[in-house]
C-alpha cells in the first residue's frame, strides 16, 4: 500500500494531478483545497496517499497532511458518502473548520460542498459527532451546550438567551460561545437578561 508520494507535479486536471516520482506518473485525486496548494508543474510536492483497492480498480488519493487523510477515512465510513463526496467537503472545509462543524453539530456548513444534500450532511453529523471534538479546537463547554440545546437539555434562561442573540442576527455558534462564557462568569443562577447583557459583551470583544 501506499502511504506518501513524494516527487515533480508533471500535470493537473479537474480532480486529479499527476505526480512524477522517479520517472513513473501516478495519478492521484485530490479535493479542489489540495490541488490548489500544490505548486507549479515541474516542482517539487509532496502528499499523504490514501490507497483505495477494488476488483477492478486502484484508485489513488492525495492530501497535504495527514489529518486530512484521516478525515477522508472518517467520512468514507458515514453511509452515503463514497470518495467524491468526501472530497468535495475537503475542497470547501479544512479540516479544522469540519471537526468544529460536526462538532456543533453545523448540518449547514457541511451541506456546503457540492453533491451534499441535508440528508447526507445531517448523517455524517450525527455519525461522527462523537469522533470530531478530538479534532476540534472549540471549547467543550460550547460542543455540550450546543448538544443540550438540539436536545432541548439547556436550562431554560440559556436557552432563551442564545435565542434571544440569535434572533439579534448573530450565528448560533457564536450566540452559543457567547452565552457559554457569560453562564461561567455569572454562575448558575443567572437570568436570561444576565446572560444577554454578558454574552453581547463576549460578542463585541
Amino acid at each position: 500500500m501506499i502511504g506518501k508520494l513524494k516527487g515533480i507535479v508533471d500535470s493537473f486536471g479537474d480532480d486529479w494531478v499527476i505526480l512524477d516520482v522517479g520517472g513513473v506518473g501516478y495519478l492521484v485525486h485530490c479535493s479542489s483545497r489540495t490541488l490548489q496548494a500544490l505548486p507549479s508543474p515541474g516542482e517539487a510536492a509532496q502528499l499523504a496517499i490514501e490507497t483505495y483497492v477494488r476488483e477492478d480498480m486502484i484508485k489513488l488519493f492525495g492530501f497535504g497532511a495527514d489529518v486530512e487523510r484521516e478525515w477522508f477515512r472518517l467520512l468514507m465510513t458515514v453511509q452515503g458518502v463514497g470518495s467524491k463526496v468526501a472530497l468535495a467537503i475537503l475542497g470547501i472545509l479544512k479540516p479544522a473548520d469540519l471537526a468544529t462543524a460536526i462538532a456543533l453539530q453545523d448540518k449547514v456548513q457541511v451541506a456546503r460542498a457540492p453533491g451534499v444534500g441535508p440528508k447526507v450532511a445531517a448523517r455524517i453529523v450525527a455519525e461522527l459527532k462523537d469522533k470530531a471534538p478530538a479534532f476540534s479546537s472549540v471549547d467543550p463547554a460550547v460542543i455540550s451546550l450546543q448538544e443540550d440545546l438540539a436536545d432541548r437539555r439547556a436550562p431554560l434562561p440559556v436557552a432563551d438567551a442564545v435565542s434571544a442573540l440569535t434572533n439579534l442576527g448573530y450565528p448560533q455558534v457564536q450566540a452559543s460561545a457567547a452565552v457559554a462564557a457569560a453562564a461561567r462568569s455569572a454562575g448558575e443562577d443567572a437570568t436570561t437578561e444576565t446572560l444577554i447583557r454578558l454574552g453581547l459583551k463576549e460578542l463585541a470583544r
